[in-house]
Protein backbone atom coordinates (compact mmCIF):
# COMPACT_ATOMS: atom_id res chain seq x y z
CA UNK A 1 0.00 0.00 0.00
CA UNK A 2 2.77 2.05 0.62
CA UNK A 3 4.36 1.84 -2.58
CA UNK A 4 0.97 2.09 -4.53
CA UNK A 5 0.48 6.42 -2.79
CA UNK A 6 4.42 7.01 -3.05
CA UNK A 7 5.00 5.93 -6.04
CA UNK A 8 1.34 8.41 -7.75
CA UNK A 9 1.49 11.08 -5.05
CA UNK A 10 2.90 13.28 -7.78
CA UNK A 11 0.25 12.49 -10.32
CA UNK A 12 -2.19 12.46 -7.51
CA UNK A 13 -1.36 15.81 -4.96
CA UNK A 14 1.41 17.46 -7.22
CA UNK A 15 3.99 17.53 -4.41
CA UNK A 16 7.84 16.12 -5.96
CA UNK A 17 8.86 13.76 -3.84
CA UNK A 18 11.84 12.60 -6.01
CA UNK A 19 10.04 9.38 -6.39
CA UNK A 20 12.48 6.48 -8.83
CA UNK A 21 11.56 3.07 -9.63
CA UNK A 22 14.83 1.88 -9.99
CA UNK A 23 14.11 -1.06 -8.24
CA UNK A 24 16.03 -3.50 -5.23
CA UNK A 25 18.96 -5.30 -6.34
CA UNK A 26 20.49 -8.15 -3.86
CA UNK A 27 23.86 -9.15 -5.04
CA UNK A 28 25.35 -12.53 -4.17
CA UNK A 29 28.90 -13.88 -3.76
CA UNK A 30 28.60 -16.68 -1.31
CA UNK A 31 26.43 -19.86 -2.41
CA UNK A 32 24.73 -19.88 0.76
CA UNK A 33 23.56 -16.34 0.43
CA UNK A 34 22.18 -17.26 -3.22
CA UNK A 35 20.81 -20.60 -1.87
CA UNK A 36 18.67 -18.16 0.30
CA UNK A 37 17.27 -15.89 -1.85
CA UNK A 38 16.06 -18.23 -4.34
CA UNK A 39 14.85 -20.58 -1.75
CA UNK A 40 12.51 -16.97 -0.48
CA UNK A 41 11.24 -16.24 -4.11
CA UNK A 42 8.40 -18.66 -3.78
CA UNK A 43 6.74 -16.93 -0.78
CA UNK A 44 8.00 -13.30 -2.15
CA UNK A 45 5.68 -14.28 -5.53
CA UNK A 46 2.82 -15.56 -3.39
CA UNK A 47 2.52 -12.15 -1.90
CA UNK A 48 2.57 -10.69 -5.67
CA UNK A 49 6.23 -9.43 -5.58
CA UNK A 50 7.41 -9.21 -8.83
CA UNK A 51 11.51 -10.61 -8.33
CA UNK A 52 13.56 -12.95 -10.20
CA UNK A 53 16.91 -14.33 -9.69
CA UNK A 54 19.65 -12.95 -12.46
CA UNK A 55 22.86 -14.15 -13.73
CA UNK A 56 26.05 -12.32 -13.59
CA UNK A 57 25.40 -10.69 -17.07
CA UNK A 58 21.80 -9.09 -16.13
CA UNK A 59 23.18 -7.92 -13.17
CA UNK A 60 25.88 -6.41 -14.71
CA UNK A 61 23.50 -4.52 -17.04
CA UNK A 62 21.61 -2.87 -14.10
CA UNK A 63 24.41 -1.64 -11.94
CA UNK A 64 27.32 -0.92 -14.35
CA UNK A 65 30.92 -1.78 -13.26
CA UNK A 66 29.95 -4.12 -10.68
CA UNK A 67 32.14 -6.30 -9.19
CA UNK A 68 32.04 -9.50 -11.57
CA UNK A 69 34.78 -11.85 -9.60
CA UNK A 70 33.18 -14.55 -7.81
CA UNK A 71 29.35 -13.15 -8.66
CA UNK A 72 26.78 -15.80 -8.61
CA UNK A 73 23.83 -13.51 -9.62
CA UNK A 74 21.16 -11.80 -7.30
CA UNK A 75 17.45 -11.35 -6.75
CA UNK A 76 16.29 -7.94 -8.70
CA UNK A 77 12.59 -6.60 -7.96
CA UNK A 78 12.20 -3.74 -10.47
CA UNK A 79 8.99 -2.48 -9.17
CA UNK A 80 10.85 -1.10 -6.39
CA UNK A 81 11.87 2.81 -5.83
CA UNK A 82 13.22 5.41 -3.53
CA UNK A 83 12.34 8.74 -2.41
CA UNK A 84 13.66 12.13 -0.54
CA UNK A 85 12.54 11.31 3.05
CA UNK A 86 12.70 15.24 3.49
CA UNK A 87 10.21 15.94 0.75
CA UNK A 88 8.19 13.03 1.62
CA UNK A 89 7.50 14.33 5.18
CA UNK A 90 7.08 18.09 4.13
CA UNK A 91 4.15 17.00 1.52
CA UNK A 92 2.60 14.64 3.81
CA UNK A 93 2.84 17.47 6.42
CA UNK A 94 0.86 19.96 4.36
CA UNK A 95 -1.28 17.61 2.85
CA UNK A 96 -2.43 17.01 7.18
CA UNK A 97 -2.66 20.57 7.75
CA UNK A 98 -5.14 20.97 4.65
CA UNK A 99 -7.09 18.43 6.14
CA UNK A 100 -7.09 20.26 9.50
CA UNK A 101 -4.26 18.42 11.63
CA UNK A 102 -2.61 20.48 14.07
CA UNK A 103 1.55 20.06 14.68
CA UNK A 104 3.25 21.26 17.59
CA UNK A 105 6.61 21.20 17.10
CA UNK A 106 10.10 21.39 19.91
CA UNK A 107 7.66 20.17 22.36
CA UNK A 108 8.57 17.13 24.08
CA UNK A 109 6.22 14.30 25.62
CA UNK A 110 6.70 13.92 29.27
CA UNK A 111 3.94 11.30 30.32
CA UNK A 112 0.88 9.38 28.96
CA UNK A 113 -2.11 10.40 31.29
CA UNK A 114 -3.43 7.20 32.14
CA UNK A 115 -6.80 7.31 34.55
CA UNK A 116 -8.96 3.66 35.44
CA UNK A 117 -7.06 1.70 32.87
CA UNK A 118 -7.78 4.15 30.11
CA UNK A 119 -5.97 6.84 27.97
CA UNK A 120 -6.82 10.28 29.19
CA UNK A 121 -4.19 12.20 26.90
CA UNK A 122 -0.64 12.84 27.21
CA UNK A 123 1.69 15.41 29.31
CA UNK A 124 4.42 17.41 27.34
CA UNK A 125 6.69 19.89 28.95
CA UNK A 126 4.46 22.44 27.56
CA UNK A 127 1.25 21.72 28.27
CA UNK A 128 -1.64 18.94 28.65
CA UNK A 129 -3.44 17.61 26.17
CA UNK A 130 -7.18 15.77 26.55
CA UNK A 131 -7.56 12.42 23.91
CA UNK A 132 -9.64 9.17 24.05
CA UNK A 133 -7.34 7.55 21.51
CA UNK A 134 -3.19 8.26 21.98
CA UNK A 135 -0.97 6.19 19.13
CA UNK A 136 2.16 5.58 20.59
CA UNK A 137 4.54 6.90 16.95
CA UNK A 138 7.66 7.56 19.29
CA UNK A 139 9.83 5.34 17.55
CA UNK A 140 13.05 4.43 19.50
CA UNK A 141 11.62 6.60 22.26
CA UNK A 142 8.66 4.35 22.79
CA UNK A 143 10.25 2.34 25.71
CA UNK A 144 10.84 5.45 28.08
CA UNK A 145 7.46 7.12 26.61
CA UNK A 146 5.28 3.69 26.94
CA UNK A 147 7.01 3.08 30.19
CA UNK A 148 5.29 6.47 31.87
CA UNK A 149 2.27 4.17 31.94
CA UNK A 150 2.92 1.58 33.20
CA UNK A 151 3.32 -0.68 29.67
CA UNK A 152 6.36 -2.45 29.02
CA UNK A 153 7.14 -1.88 24.89
CA UNK A 154 10.49 -4.15 23.59
CA UNK A 155 11.76 -1.40 21.18
CA UNK A 156 15.84 -0.62 21.34
CA UNK A 157 17.08 2.25 19.75
CA UNK A 158 19.94 0.65 17.48
CA UNK A 159 22.58 3.58 16.00
CA UNK A 160 22.90 3.82 12.09
CA UNK A 161 25.27 6.13 9.98
CA UNK A 162 24.69 7.08 6.66
CA UNK A 163 26.45 9.30 4.60
CA UNK A 164 25.59 11.11 0.75
CA UNK A 165 27.89 12.32 -1.76
CA UNK A 166 28.84 14.85 -4.52
CA UNK A 167 26.75 14.62 -7.19
CA UNK A 168 27.35 12.59 -10.72
CA UNK A 169 26.32 11.54 -13.96
CA UNK A 170 23.56 9.06 -13.41
CA UNK A 171 24.58 5.31 -14.16
CA UNK A 172 21.99 3.01 -11.93
CA UNK A 173 19.02 3.41 -10.46
CA UNK A 174 18.36 0.48 -7.86
CA UNK A 175 19.40 0.27 -5.01
CA UNK A 176 21.99 -2.32 -3.84
CA UNK A 177 21.63 -4.08 -0.84
CA UNK A 178 25.19 -6.80 -0.16
CA UNK A 179 23.92 -8.92 2.59
CA UNK A 180 27.78 -10.22 3.01
CA UNK A 181 29.03 -9.76 6.84
CA UNK A 182 32.33 -8.20 7.29
CA UNK A 183 34.36 -7.07 10.33
CA UNK A 184 32.12 -4.65 12.44
CA UNK A 185 29.41 -5.10 9.75
CA UNK A 186 26.54 -7.26 8.74
CA UNK A 187 25.45 -5.68 5.41
CA UNK A 188 25.32 -2.34 3.67
CA UNK A 189 23.08 -0.77 1.02
CA UNK A 190 23.34 2.29 -1.40
CA UNK A 191 21.68 3.64 -4.25
CA UNK A 192 21.83 6.59 -6.64
CA UNK A 193 19.58 9.52 -6.18
CA UNK A 194 17.66 11.89 -9.00
CA UNK A 195 20.39 14.22 -8.07
CA UNK A 196 23.25 11.96 -9.13
CA UNK A 197 24.18 11.50 -5.61
CA UNK A 198 25.04 8.20 -4.04
CA UNK A 199 23.10 7.63 -0.77
CA UNK A 200 24.47 4.88 1.35
CA UNK A 201 24.48 3.07 4.79
CA UNK A 202 25.54 0.05 6.85
CA UNK A 203 24.11 -2.06 9.63
CA UNK A 204 26.70 -2.10 12.47
CA UNK A 205 27.98 -5.56 14.30
CA UNK A 206 27.30 -5.73 16.99
CA UNK A 207 24.76 -3.16 17.05
CA UNK A 208 25.66 -0.10 18.69
CA UNK A 209 22.57 0.56 21.25
CA UNK A 210 21.51 4.05 22.52
CA UNK A 211 20.46 6.97 21.66
CA UNK A 212 24.02 8.81 20.47
CA UNK A 213 23.22 10.31 17.21
CA UNK A 214 26.82 12.02 16.54
CA UNK A 215 28.52 10.56 14.18
CA UNK A 216 31.84 9.02 13.88
CA UNK A 217 34.99 8.49 12.47
CA UNK A 218 34.68 4.74 12.28
CA UNK A 219 31.53 4.89 9.51
CA UNK A 220 33.49 6.15 6.42
CA UNK A 221 36.23 3.92 6.33
CA UNK A 222 34.17 1.61 7.01
CA UNK A 223 31.77 1.88 4.49
CA UNK A 224 33.37 3.04 1.99
CA UNK A 225 36.34 0.38 1.70
CA UNK A 226 32.89 -2.04 0.96
CA UNK A 227 32.04 0.03 -1.64
CA UNK A 228 34.24 0.64 -3.77
CA UNK A 229 35.22 -3.01 -3.54
CA UNK A 230 31.53 -3.48 -4.77
CA UNK A 231 31.32 -0.56 -7.39
CA UNK A 232 35.05 0.32 -8.17
CA UNK A 233 33.37 3.62 -10.23
CA UNK A 234 32.69 5.22 -7.26
CA UNK A 235 36.18 5.54 -5.84
CA UNK A 236 36.83 8.94 -6.37
CA UNK A 237 33.76 10.36 -5.88
CA UNK A 238 33.27 12.71 -2.78
CA UNK A 239 31.25 12.52 0.46
CA UNK A 240 29.32 15.85 0.74
CA UNK A 241 28.44 14.46 4.65
CA UNK A 242 27.57 12.00 6.62
CA UNK A 243 24.92 11.89 9.69
CA UNK A 244 23.89 9.15 12.25
CA UNK A 245 19.96 8.42 13.33
CA UNK A 246 18.30 5.80 15.30
CA UNK A 247 16.41 2.70 14.31
CA UNK A 248 13.85 1.58 16.77
CA UNK A 249 14.72 -2.26 16.63
CA UNK A 250 12.29 -5.28 17.66
CA UNK A 251 13.75 -8.89 19.22
CA UNK A 252 12.17 -10.04 15.84
CA UNK A 253 13.00 -7.26 13.49
CA UNK A 254 9.08 -6.72 12.75
CA UNK A 255 7.20 -3.96 13.58
CA UNK A 256 4.85 -2.98 16.78
CA UNK A 257 1.32 -2.14 15.61
CA UNK A 258 -2.04 -2.55 17.48
CA UNK A 259 -4.01 -1.88 20.42
CA UNK A 260 -2.62 -1.93 23.82
CA UNK A 261 -4.39 -4.38 26.02
CA UNK A 262 -3.49 -2.89 29.59
CA UNK A 263 -4.51 0.70 28.46
CA UNK A 264 -7.37 1.36 26.73
CA UNK A 265 -7.24 3.73 24.39
CA UNK A 266 -3.62 3.26 23.40
CA UNK A 267 -2.50 2.16 20.31
CA UNK A 268 1.27 1.42 18.84
CA UNK A 269 2.80 2.01 15.78
CA UNK A 270 6.21 1.93 16.62
CA UNK A 271 9.16 -0.50 16.03
CA UNK A 272 9.77 0.00 12.03
CA UNK A 273 13.20 -1.45 12.42
CA UNK A 274 14.69 0.88 10.12
CA UNK A 275 12.08 0.31 7.52
CA UNK A 276 9.46 3.46 8.69
CA UNK A 277 9.68 5.06 5.22
CA UNK A 278 8.59 2.03 3.46
CA UNK A 279 5.91 0.96 6.13
CA UNK A 280 5.05 4.13 7.23
CA UNK A 281 2.34 5.16 4.47
CA UNK A 282 0.29 1.89 5.03
CA UNK A 283 0.77 1.43 8.74
CA UNK A 284 -0.73 4.94 9.27
CA UNK A 285 -4.08 4.04 6.84
CA UNK A 286 -3.67 1.01 9.00
CA UNK A 287 -4.00 2.86 12.55
CA UNK A 288 -6.42 5.67 11.32
CA UNK A 289 -8.75 2.40 10.78
CA UNK A 290 -7.86 1.05 14.22
CA UNK A 291 -8.73 4.72 15.65
CA UNK A 292 -11.84 4.80 14.26
CA UNK A 293 -12.78 1.31 14.64
CA UNK A 294 -12.75 0.97 11.28
CA UNK A 295 -10.66 -2.36 10.76
CA UNK A 296 -11.24 -4.93 7.96
CA UNK A 297 -10.51 -8.42 8.43
CA UNK A 298 -7.29 -7.83 6.08
CA UNK A 299 -6.38 -5.56 9.02
CA UNK A 300 -7.05 -7.98 11.63
CA UNK A 301 -4.49 -10.42 9.84
CA UNK A 302 -1.91 -7.78 9.97
CA UNK A 303 -2.63 -6.93 13.57
CA UNK A 304 -1.83 -10.40 14.43
CA UNK A 305 1.36 -10.66 12.82
CA UNK A 306 2.53 -7.22 14.15
CA UNK A 307 0.53 -7.64 17.42
CA UNK A 308 2.81 -6.41 20.58
CA UNK A 309 1.65 -9.17 22.26
CA UNK A 310 3.21 -12.29 19.80
CA UNK A 311 5.66 -14.17 20.51
CA UNK A 312 8.95 -12.81 19.57
CA UNK A 313 10.76 -15.67 18.45
CA UNK A 314 11.23 -15.42 14.30
CA UNK A 315 14.00 -13.43 12.56
CA UNK A 316 14.20 -11.37 9.50
CA UNK A 317 16.18 -13.71 7.03
CA UNK A 318 17.81 -10.81 5.63
CA UNK A 319 18.39 -8.83 8.77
Amino acid sequence: RSLEILSSWKEVYGDEIEWLQGGYLYPVYRRADADLLIGLLPLQKSFGLTIDFLDPPAMAAIVPGINRQGLLGGTFAPEDGSISPLLVANAYYRRAVRLGVEFRFKEQVDRLLVEGGRIRGVATDRSRYAAPVVVDAAGPFSGPVCGTAGVRIPVVPDCHEAAITEPARPFFQCMVVDIRPAPGSKNFYFYQNLHGQVVFCITPDPPIVGTDKRETSVFLPQVCTRLVHLLPRLKNLRVRRTWRGLYPMTPDGSPIVGRNREVQGLLHATGMCGQGLMLGTGVGELVARLATQTTTPDDEIILKEFSPYREFQAVEKLK
